[in-house]
């Protein structure tokens, strides 16, 4: 019994081990989660698989097109011809008709037909487009996974400051806490007054309540990330990386010939300019004629009774007779009231506009990437100055407390040391997470965030 039980508790323990390591998540893990479960992510890929079958659709318009087919009619009344009556005898007087039917009531015809586009500067073109627009959705598929490696990554930085946060607030609880236990049994003795309990107290309660603030923030910023990655609200997430190990930010970004060639919105109006000047080509080619070849054979029987899958050789009615024939179509746009001269000048027009907006995103890609540099250069100045700052306030928490302990210094000093000292670390992990948001809008804006 007691190694079933044994047996019994290895197994929670194993399995609840790994059920929390599924839960555990560094930074590139939770980009690597969003990719594959991101619906956003999933409906671009989705968008290229599309763009693909596309072009597959449109390689098909070039191959033969074979069709099949079979009609079969029961001429209820058979069709009457008005037909001259000297067609039958000389005799008969001029332009006198008689009414005939003609023909069998039940008509078969079987056959199969083919089509051979030979020369089409539509399809041509076509082609040429459907493949532009394939590397078109391919750019659009890494644009939507840069958004979503920077909405995650900003939003999984956000949770470990909070987290960082909270870590701040229960250590300074902890220690109002002893300061306040301290005070306390020095009031009982008549050391100090009540009132330096009292303002211990207020400072400890007021902590509880910034506590507990922080910790809606924490759920809200937990589900900002869940929901960036496309995980379930309600499923657990156990976040492994720490901003320590983010620390070693001491590089400065150049503000000065930045590269944005490798920026998602830069090539994806390149690859429409692309698409357009194939647009204006098809146009002008499009005064070529198109050439196609065709052909058929039909069989076809004409039956009194309508069993026309009887064959009879030694009998006319009750045989299928062959219909076959090829050719080759042209059809060729001699006038169409200047119809394609002016979507000509149409497409010019939208080239051109395409044109206009590439100088923009030039202008605009580099002023974002600027000031992004800008940014995160202030920002590195900014956390030094925070890191100095929060360990010259450690400092002068240390000697104040030394200092009420020695009876030589006042309560109120100790709480506004330890008030400051709470801030300025408050300050230094607010300016790391800028450090590191700033350098995700830098990658973002030069498009090295992904490679």
């Amino acid at each position: 019994m007691k190694i079933k039980l044994s047996i019994l508790f290895t197994t929670l323990c194993i399995t609840q081990y790994f059920a929390q390591q599924q839960n555990n998540y560094t930074l590139q893990q939770a980009i690597e989660f969003a990719v594959k479960n991101s619906p956003s992510q999933l409906n671009s890929e989705l968008d290229l698989q599309s763009t693909v079958y596309k072009r597959n659709e449109v390689l098909g318009l070039g191959l033969p097109q074979i069709n099949g087919s079979f009609d079969f009619k029961d001429y209820l009344e058979l069709p009457t011809s008005i037909i001259p009556l000297s067609a039958f005898s000389p005799l008969a007087p001029p332009n006198t008709y008689a009414a005939v039917k003609f023909g069998t009531q039940y008509n078969a015809t079987g056959g199969i037909s083919a089509n051979q586009l030979l020369f089409s500067a539509d399809y041509l073109f076509g082609l040429k487009a459907s493949k532009e627009l394939i590397n078109l959705s391919r750019i659009n598929v890494n644009r939507s996974k840069t958004d979503l490696v920077a909405q995650v990554s900003k939003a999984y930085y956000g949770v470990l400051v909070i987290k960082e946060r909270l870590k701040l607030i229960d250590a300074n609880i902890e220690k109002l806490e002893k300061n306040y236990s301290e005070v306390s049994a020095l009031n009982k003795q008549g050391f100090v007054e009540l009132i330096d309990v009292e303002r211990l107290e207020v400072a400890k309660n007021n902590l509880s309540v910034e506590k507990q603030k922080v910790v809606e923030m924490l759920k809200i910023g937990e589900n900002m990330l869940k929901f960036q990655m496309g995980y379930k609200l309600n499923e657990p997430i156990l976040l492994t990386d720490s901003l320590v190990a983010t620390e070693g930010l001491d590089k400065e970004m150049s503000t000065s010939n930045i590269d944005i060639s490798n920026r998602n919105e830069y090539q994806i109006l390149n690859a429409q300019q692309k698409l357009y000047d194939i647009d204006v080509k098809r146009l002008k080619w499009g005064y070529l004629p198109t050439l196609a070849a065709y052909g058929s054979y039909q069989y076809q029987t004409m039956r009194k009774e309508p069993n026309i899958f009887d064959n009879d050789k030694n009998n006319a009615i009750k045989q299928w007779y062959p219909i076959g024939l090829i050719g080759v179509q042209m059809n060729i746009n001699i006038f169409d009231g200047l119809q394609r001269h002016y979507k000509i000048q149409q497409s010019k027009i939208t080239s051109q506009k395409n044109q206009n907006n590439l100088k923009n995103i030039e202008l605009a890609s580099q002023f974002e990437a600027s000031t992004a540099a800008i940014s995160y250069n202030n920002a590195l100045k900014t956390l030094s100055n925070n890191k100095r700052n929060m360990e010259l306030a450690q400092n002068v928490f240390n000697v104040s407390t030394k200092k009420y302990q020695q009876g030589i210094g006042s309560n109120i000093e100790v709480i506004n040391a330890q008030t400051s000292m709470r801030e300025a670390e408050i300050n230094y992990y607010n300016a790391l997470y800028d450090v590191l948001v700033y350098k995700i809008d830098y990658q973002k804006a030069t498009g090295t965030l992904v490679k």
